[in-house]
């Protein structure tokens, strides 16, 4: 038996053979350093990449700074109220402009020459200003802006200055999920304080493949099964429910719970004594949405994946995170927990009881997930396995949401763009 271990030159990533219902991708795209380097032009610098919350900059002067697709940028509230998203770094001479994570600021200064920025992005303080000439203006020299925009409070970034669509455009399908999860609140979303900064030793897309993979639950999260039916709560083994492409690489599940929602589905999970509160919200939803649409919002777990690297995961509590590549095998992950504005306080601690419980990165969950794809990725140092299939549910006219809809959804775009088509 011959073994392959040379990859023809060319040869696709994507193999997608509909009439055989087959769907494999080739394992060089979590292994290949090129093709990583080829992902941040082809992708990161051309879709919308989500940025924050405006939550998290809630009065004029408030700033986040994080890295967006590989670039440092600043999220800001100016003082007249607008949110902006700039480069972190100095027109001057490159040095970052904001090295807090979060803050409130009427300005920004350099700390390497002093050049002094309004939280608007213009240059007004310049040290020794008679050292140039007659030529030089402030105005030729505020902070770089990037194009941003926002849906229902989730704000994105777009690095190409001819990206041809919308943001409404660019989320496609998405947006009929983000709107489920804004309507939660008649008052607002916010994001609560904190967030957990880890990673993995694992390509990034491994993650993303991992977020919208229900087939999983049961096989890799028994410890938490384990913990739900101790608590009364027994997931049945078929969830039923549905997976979604909503297009341009945006993909969904949508299934019954298996566990409490804070927002606002009782098992006894959570307390006795908040069953009636909770019950009544429920009721409440109904009232404003009609029976179908409340039972969507409030009743229904969802995992929405944002093309290329937003997941947000709607279950047991609402976690919001971003996923980057830091190279072909090893990726950083941005998680917050996100919820009502009005919400009691002492649901809030609910809420963010089992968030850390289930989802936070010590919790029950997010530590198999990434102990399971960083197997993954030392599977693939053996490279007589060529390929990986995702062709579950390809024969069926609706897919359940054990099946791979959503993943392809994902890798038939990522084939698109890295091809440039």
């Amino acid at each position: 038996m011959t073994i392959e271990l040379q990859r023809p030159v060319g040869a696709p990533i994507v193999v997608d053979d509909p009439d055989r219902h087959s769907f494999r991708v080739d394992r060089r795209a979590y292994t290949d350093a090129e093709l990583a380097a080829q992902e941040m032009t082809r992708i990161f610098d051309r879709c919308w990449l989500y940025v924050g919350h405006e939550s998290e900059v809630p009065a004029p002067g408030s700033y986040v700074a994080r890295d967006v697709g590989g670039r440092p940028v600043v999220m800001a509230r100016g003082s007249d109220g607008v949110i902006r998203v700039f480069a972190n770094s100095c027109p001057h001479r490159g040095a970052l402009i904001c090295s807090q994570a979060a803050g409130q600021a009427r300005s920004f200064r350099c700390p390497y020459h002093d050049w002094t920025f309004s939280n608007q992005g213009d240059l007004v303080g310049v040290p020794i200003p008679d050292g140039y000439g007659p030529g030089f203006r402030k105005a030729d020299f505020g902070l770089a802006r990037h194009r941003s925009d926002s849906y229902r409070g989730f704000v994105f970034v777009t690095f190409d200055p001819e990206q041809p669509r919308t943001l409404t455009e660019y989320l496609a399908g998405a947006t009929e999920y983000l709107d489920l999860i804004d309507d939660q609140s008649e008052v607002g979303m916010e994001v609560i304080q904190g967030a957990q900064l880890h990673g993995a030793r694992a390509n990034w897309k491994l993650m993303m493949e991992n977020s919208v993979d229900i087939y999983h639950f049961r096989a890799l999260h028994k410890r938490y099964v384990s913990y739900m039916e101790s608590l009364g709560s027994v997931p049945p083994r078929r969830r039923g429910g549905f997976g979604r492409a909503l297009g341009l690489g945006h993909g969904a599940n949508e299934l019954p719970p298996a566990a409490a929602r804070p927002l606002a589905y009782w098992t006894p999970m959570f307390a006795a004594d908040v069953r009636p509160r909770i019950e009544a919200t429920a009721a409440r939803f109904v009232d404003r949405f009609g029976a179908q649409r409340a039972e969507r919002i409030t009743g229904t777990n969802r995992a929405v994946l944002i093309f290329p690297n937003l997941m947000i995961i709607d279950a047991i509590a609402i976690t919001i995170r971003k996923i980057d590549p830091v190279g072909a095998d090893q990726m950083a992950i941005t998680s917050v927990a996100l919820a009502p504005r009005d919400e009691d306080p002492d649901i809030r601690e609910l809420r963010k009881s089992h968030y850390l419980t289930f989802l936070g990165p010590a919790g029950f969950a997010t530590p198999d997930d990434i102990e399971i794809i960083e197997s993954c990725q030392r599977g693939y140092l053996n490279r007589a396995v060529r390929y990986s299939d995702l062709s579950r549910g390809m024969n069926k006219a609706v897919p359940e949401t054990t099946d791979e809809l959503p993943a392809r959804e994902f890798w038939r775009q990522w084939d698109r763009l890295m091809q440039g088509t």
